[in-house]
């Protein structure tokens, strides 16, 4: 066998492409086959519009950011305020609509607690109307696109869906819409930046922050979001923040204390020193009076004594001259 047949090297069969499933979107079916054989779908979600299959389009990676970014903040909302229940795992309702019936699946729905069909935790589908709809837009193809922003907008709006956000990783592909009461969807305004839902009484969020997606422990001191995200540890840190100051004053008030006892002490030795002082001086200026009472006395006993010597001088020499 040749150098070169040794060398060359070992060809191997290319590994077969995987086989996707078929879509069945377009299909015609009816209502009973859709929730039999394609809502639980797992490879392909379908959606059903009167008779006929829908394939849910896929988002690209930046707008599920935008999202999952939009989800947390409400989950966030939710867990402070437990007004709603909120599903995300491609659970449908059905809506009749003048124009035919059709089940949709949202990328995520909520449900207010005050909504007269209950979530309930079996629940594969949802029985009700969605109190808020949200949508991932899809801008693959021009008809995803309408799909969201003009076919689903008029079914939630004709079915009932009190609010409506379509999420999209370009602020321009963003919207928000509130249903009136003639059952017409109108943008909802932005109050300085500031979307606020109605259906959610205290949800508010800042636009840019979509696509800025900041993280969320930081928001707990960002006075849009201050009310519901994480209270509990911002309540947390304003107790840990009054207990150390009360430490710290009880700390200073105790060094107070302490410094005014020194003070005292100080006083009382000072004090002390002084009646120390004030005894020396006197019992010094006792001394001094002893030994001046002393000099005197002997002064005056050595006067007396020159008197008398002086007295017997003269005696004896009056004697002498009598004689």
């Amino acid at each position: 066998m040749s150098q070169t047949a040794l060398a060359e090297p070992r060809r191997t069969r290319p590994e077969p492409a995987p086989v996707l499933p078929p879509s069945a979107a377009g299909r015609h079916v009816s209502e009973e086959e859709y929730w039999r054989d394609y809502y639980l779908e797992s490879d392909v979600h379908y959606e059903w519009n009167n008779g006929r299959l829908e394939e849910k389009p896929v988002s690209n990676y930046e707008t599920y950011l935008v999202y999952e970014w939009f989800m947390h903040l409400l989950r966030l909302f939710l867990d402070s305020r437990p007004i709603a229940r909120m599903v995300a795992l491609e659970m449908g309702f059905r809506l009749p609509l003048p124009t035919g019936t059709v089940i949709r699946k949202p990328d995520f729905g909520v449900v207010c607690n005050d909504n007269p069909q209950p979530l309930l935790p079996l629940d594969a589908s949802y029985h009700g109307v969605f109190d808020l709809c949200v949508e991932a837009l899809s801008d693959q193809e021009r008809r995803d696109i309408l799909r969201d922003t003009v076919v689903k907008k008029a079914e939630y709006a004709v079915g009932g869906v009190p609010e409506y956000y379509i999420l999209h990783r370009a602020p321009e592909h963003q919207a928000f819409f509130t249903r009136t009461a003639t059952g017409v969807y109108i943008p909802i305004a932005a109050d300085d930046g500031v979307i606020r839902s109605r259906v959610l009484p205290g949800l508010q969020f800042r636009l840019a922050d979509l696509c800025r997606r900041p993280e969320h422990g930081t928001l707990r001191d960002d006075p849009v979001y201050a009310a519901f995200v994480l209270p509990g540890w911002r309540a947390a840190e304003e107790r840990a923040a009054a207990q150390a100051l009360a430490l710290q004053q009880a700390e200073q008030h105790a060094a107070a204390e302490s410094n005014r006892a020194d003070t005292e002490a100080q006083a009382r030795r000072q004090a002390e020193q002084h009646a120390a002082a004030e005894a020396n001086r006197a019992d010094t200026e006792a001394q001094a009076r002893q030994q001046a009472e002393g000099l005197a006395a002997a002064q005056a006993l050595a006067l007396r004594q020159a008197e008398q010597r002086a007295r017997a001088a003269e005696q004896a020499l009056a004697r002498l001259q009598n004689r």
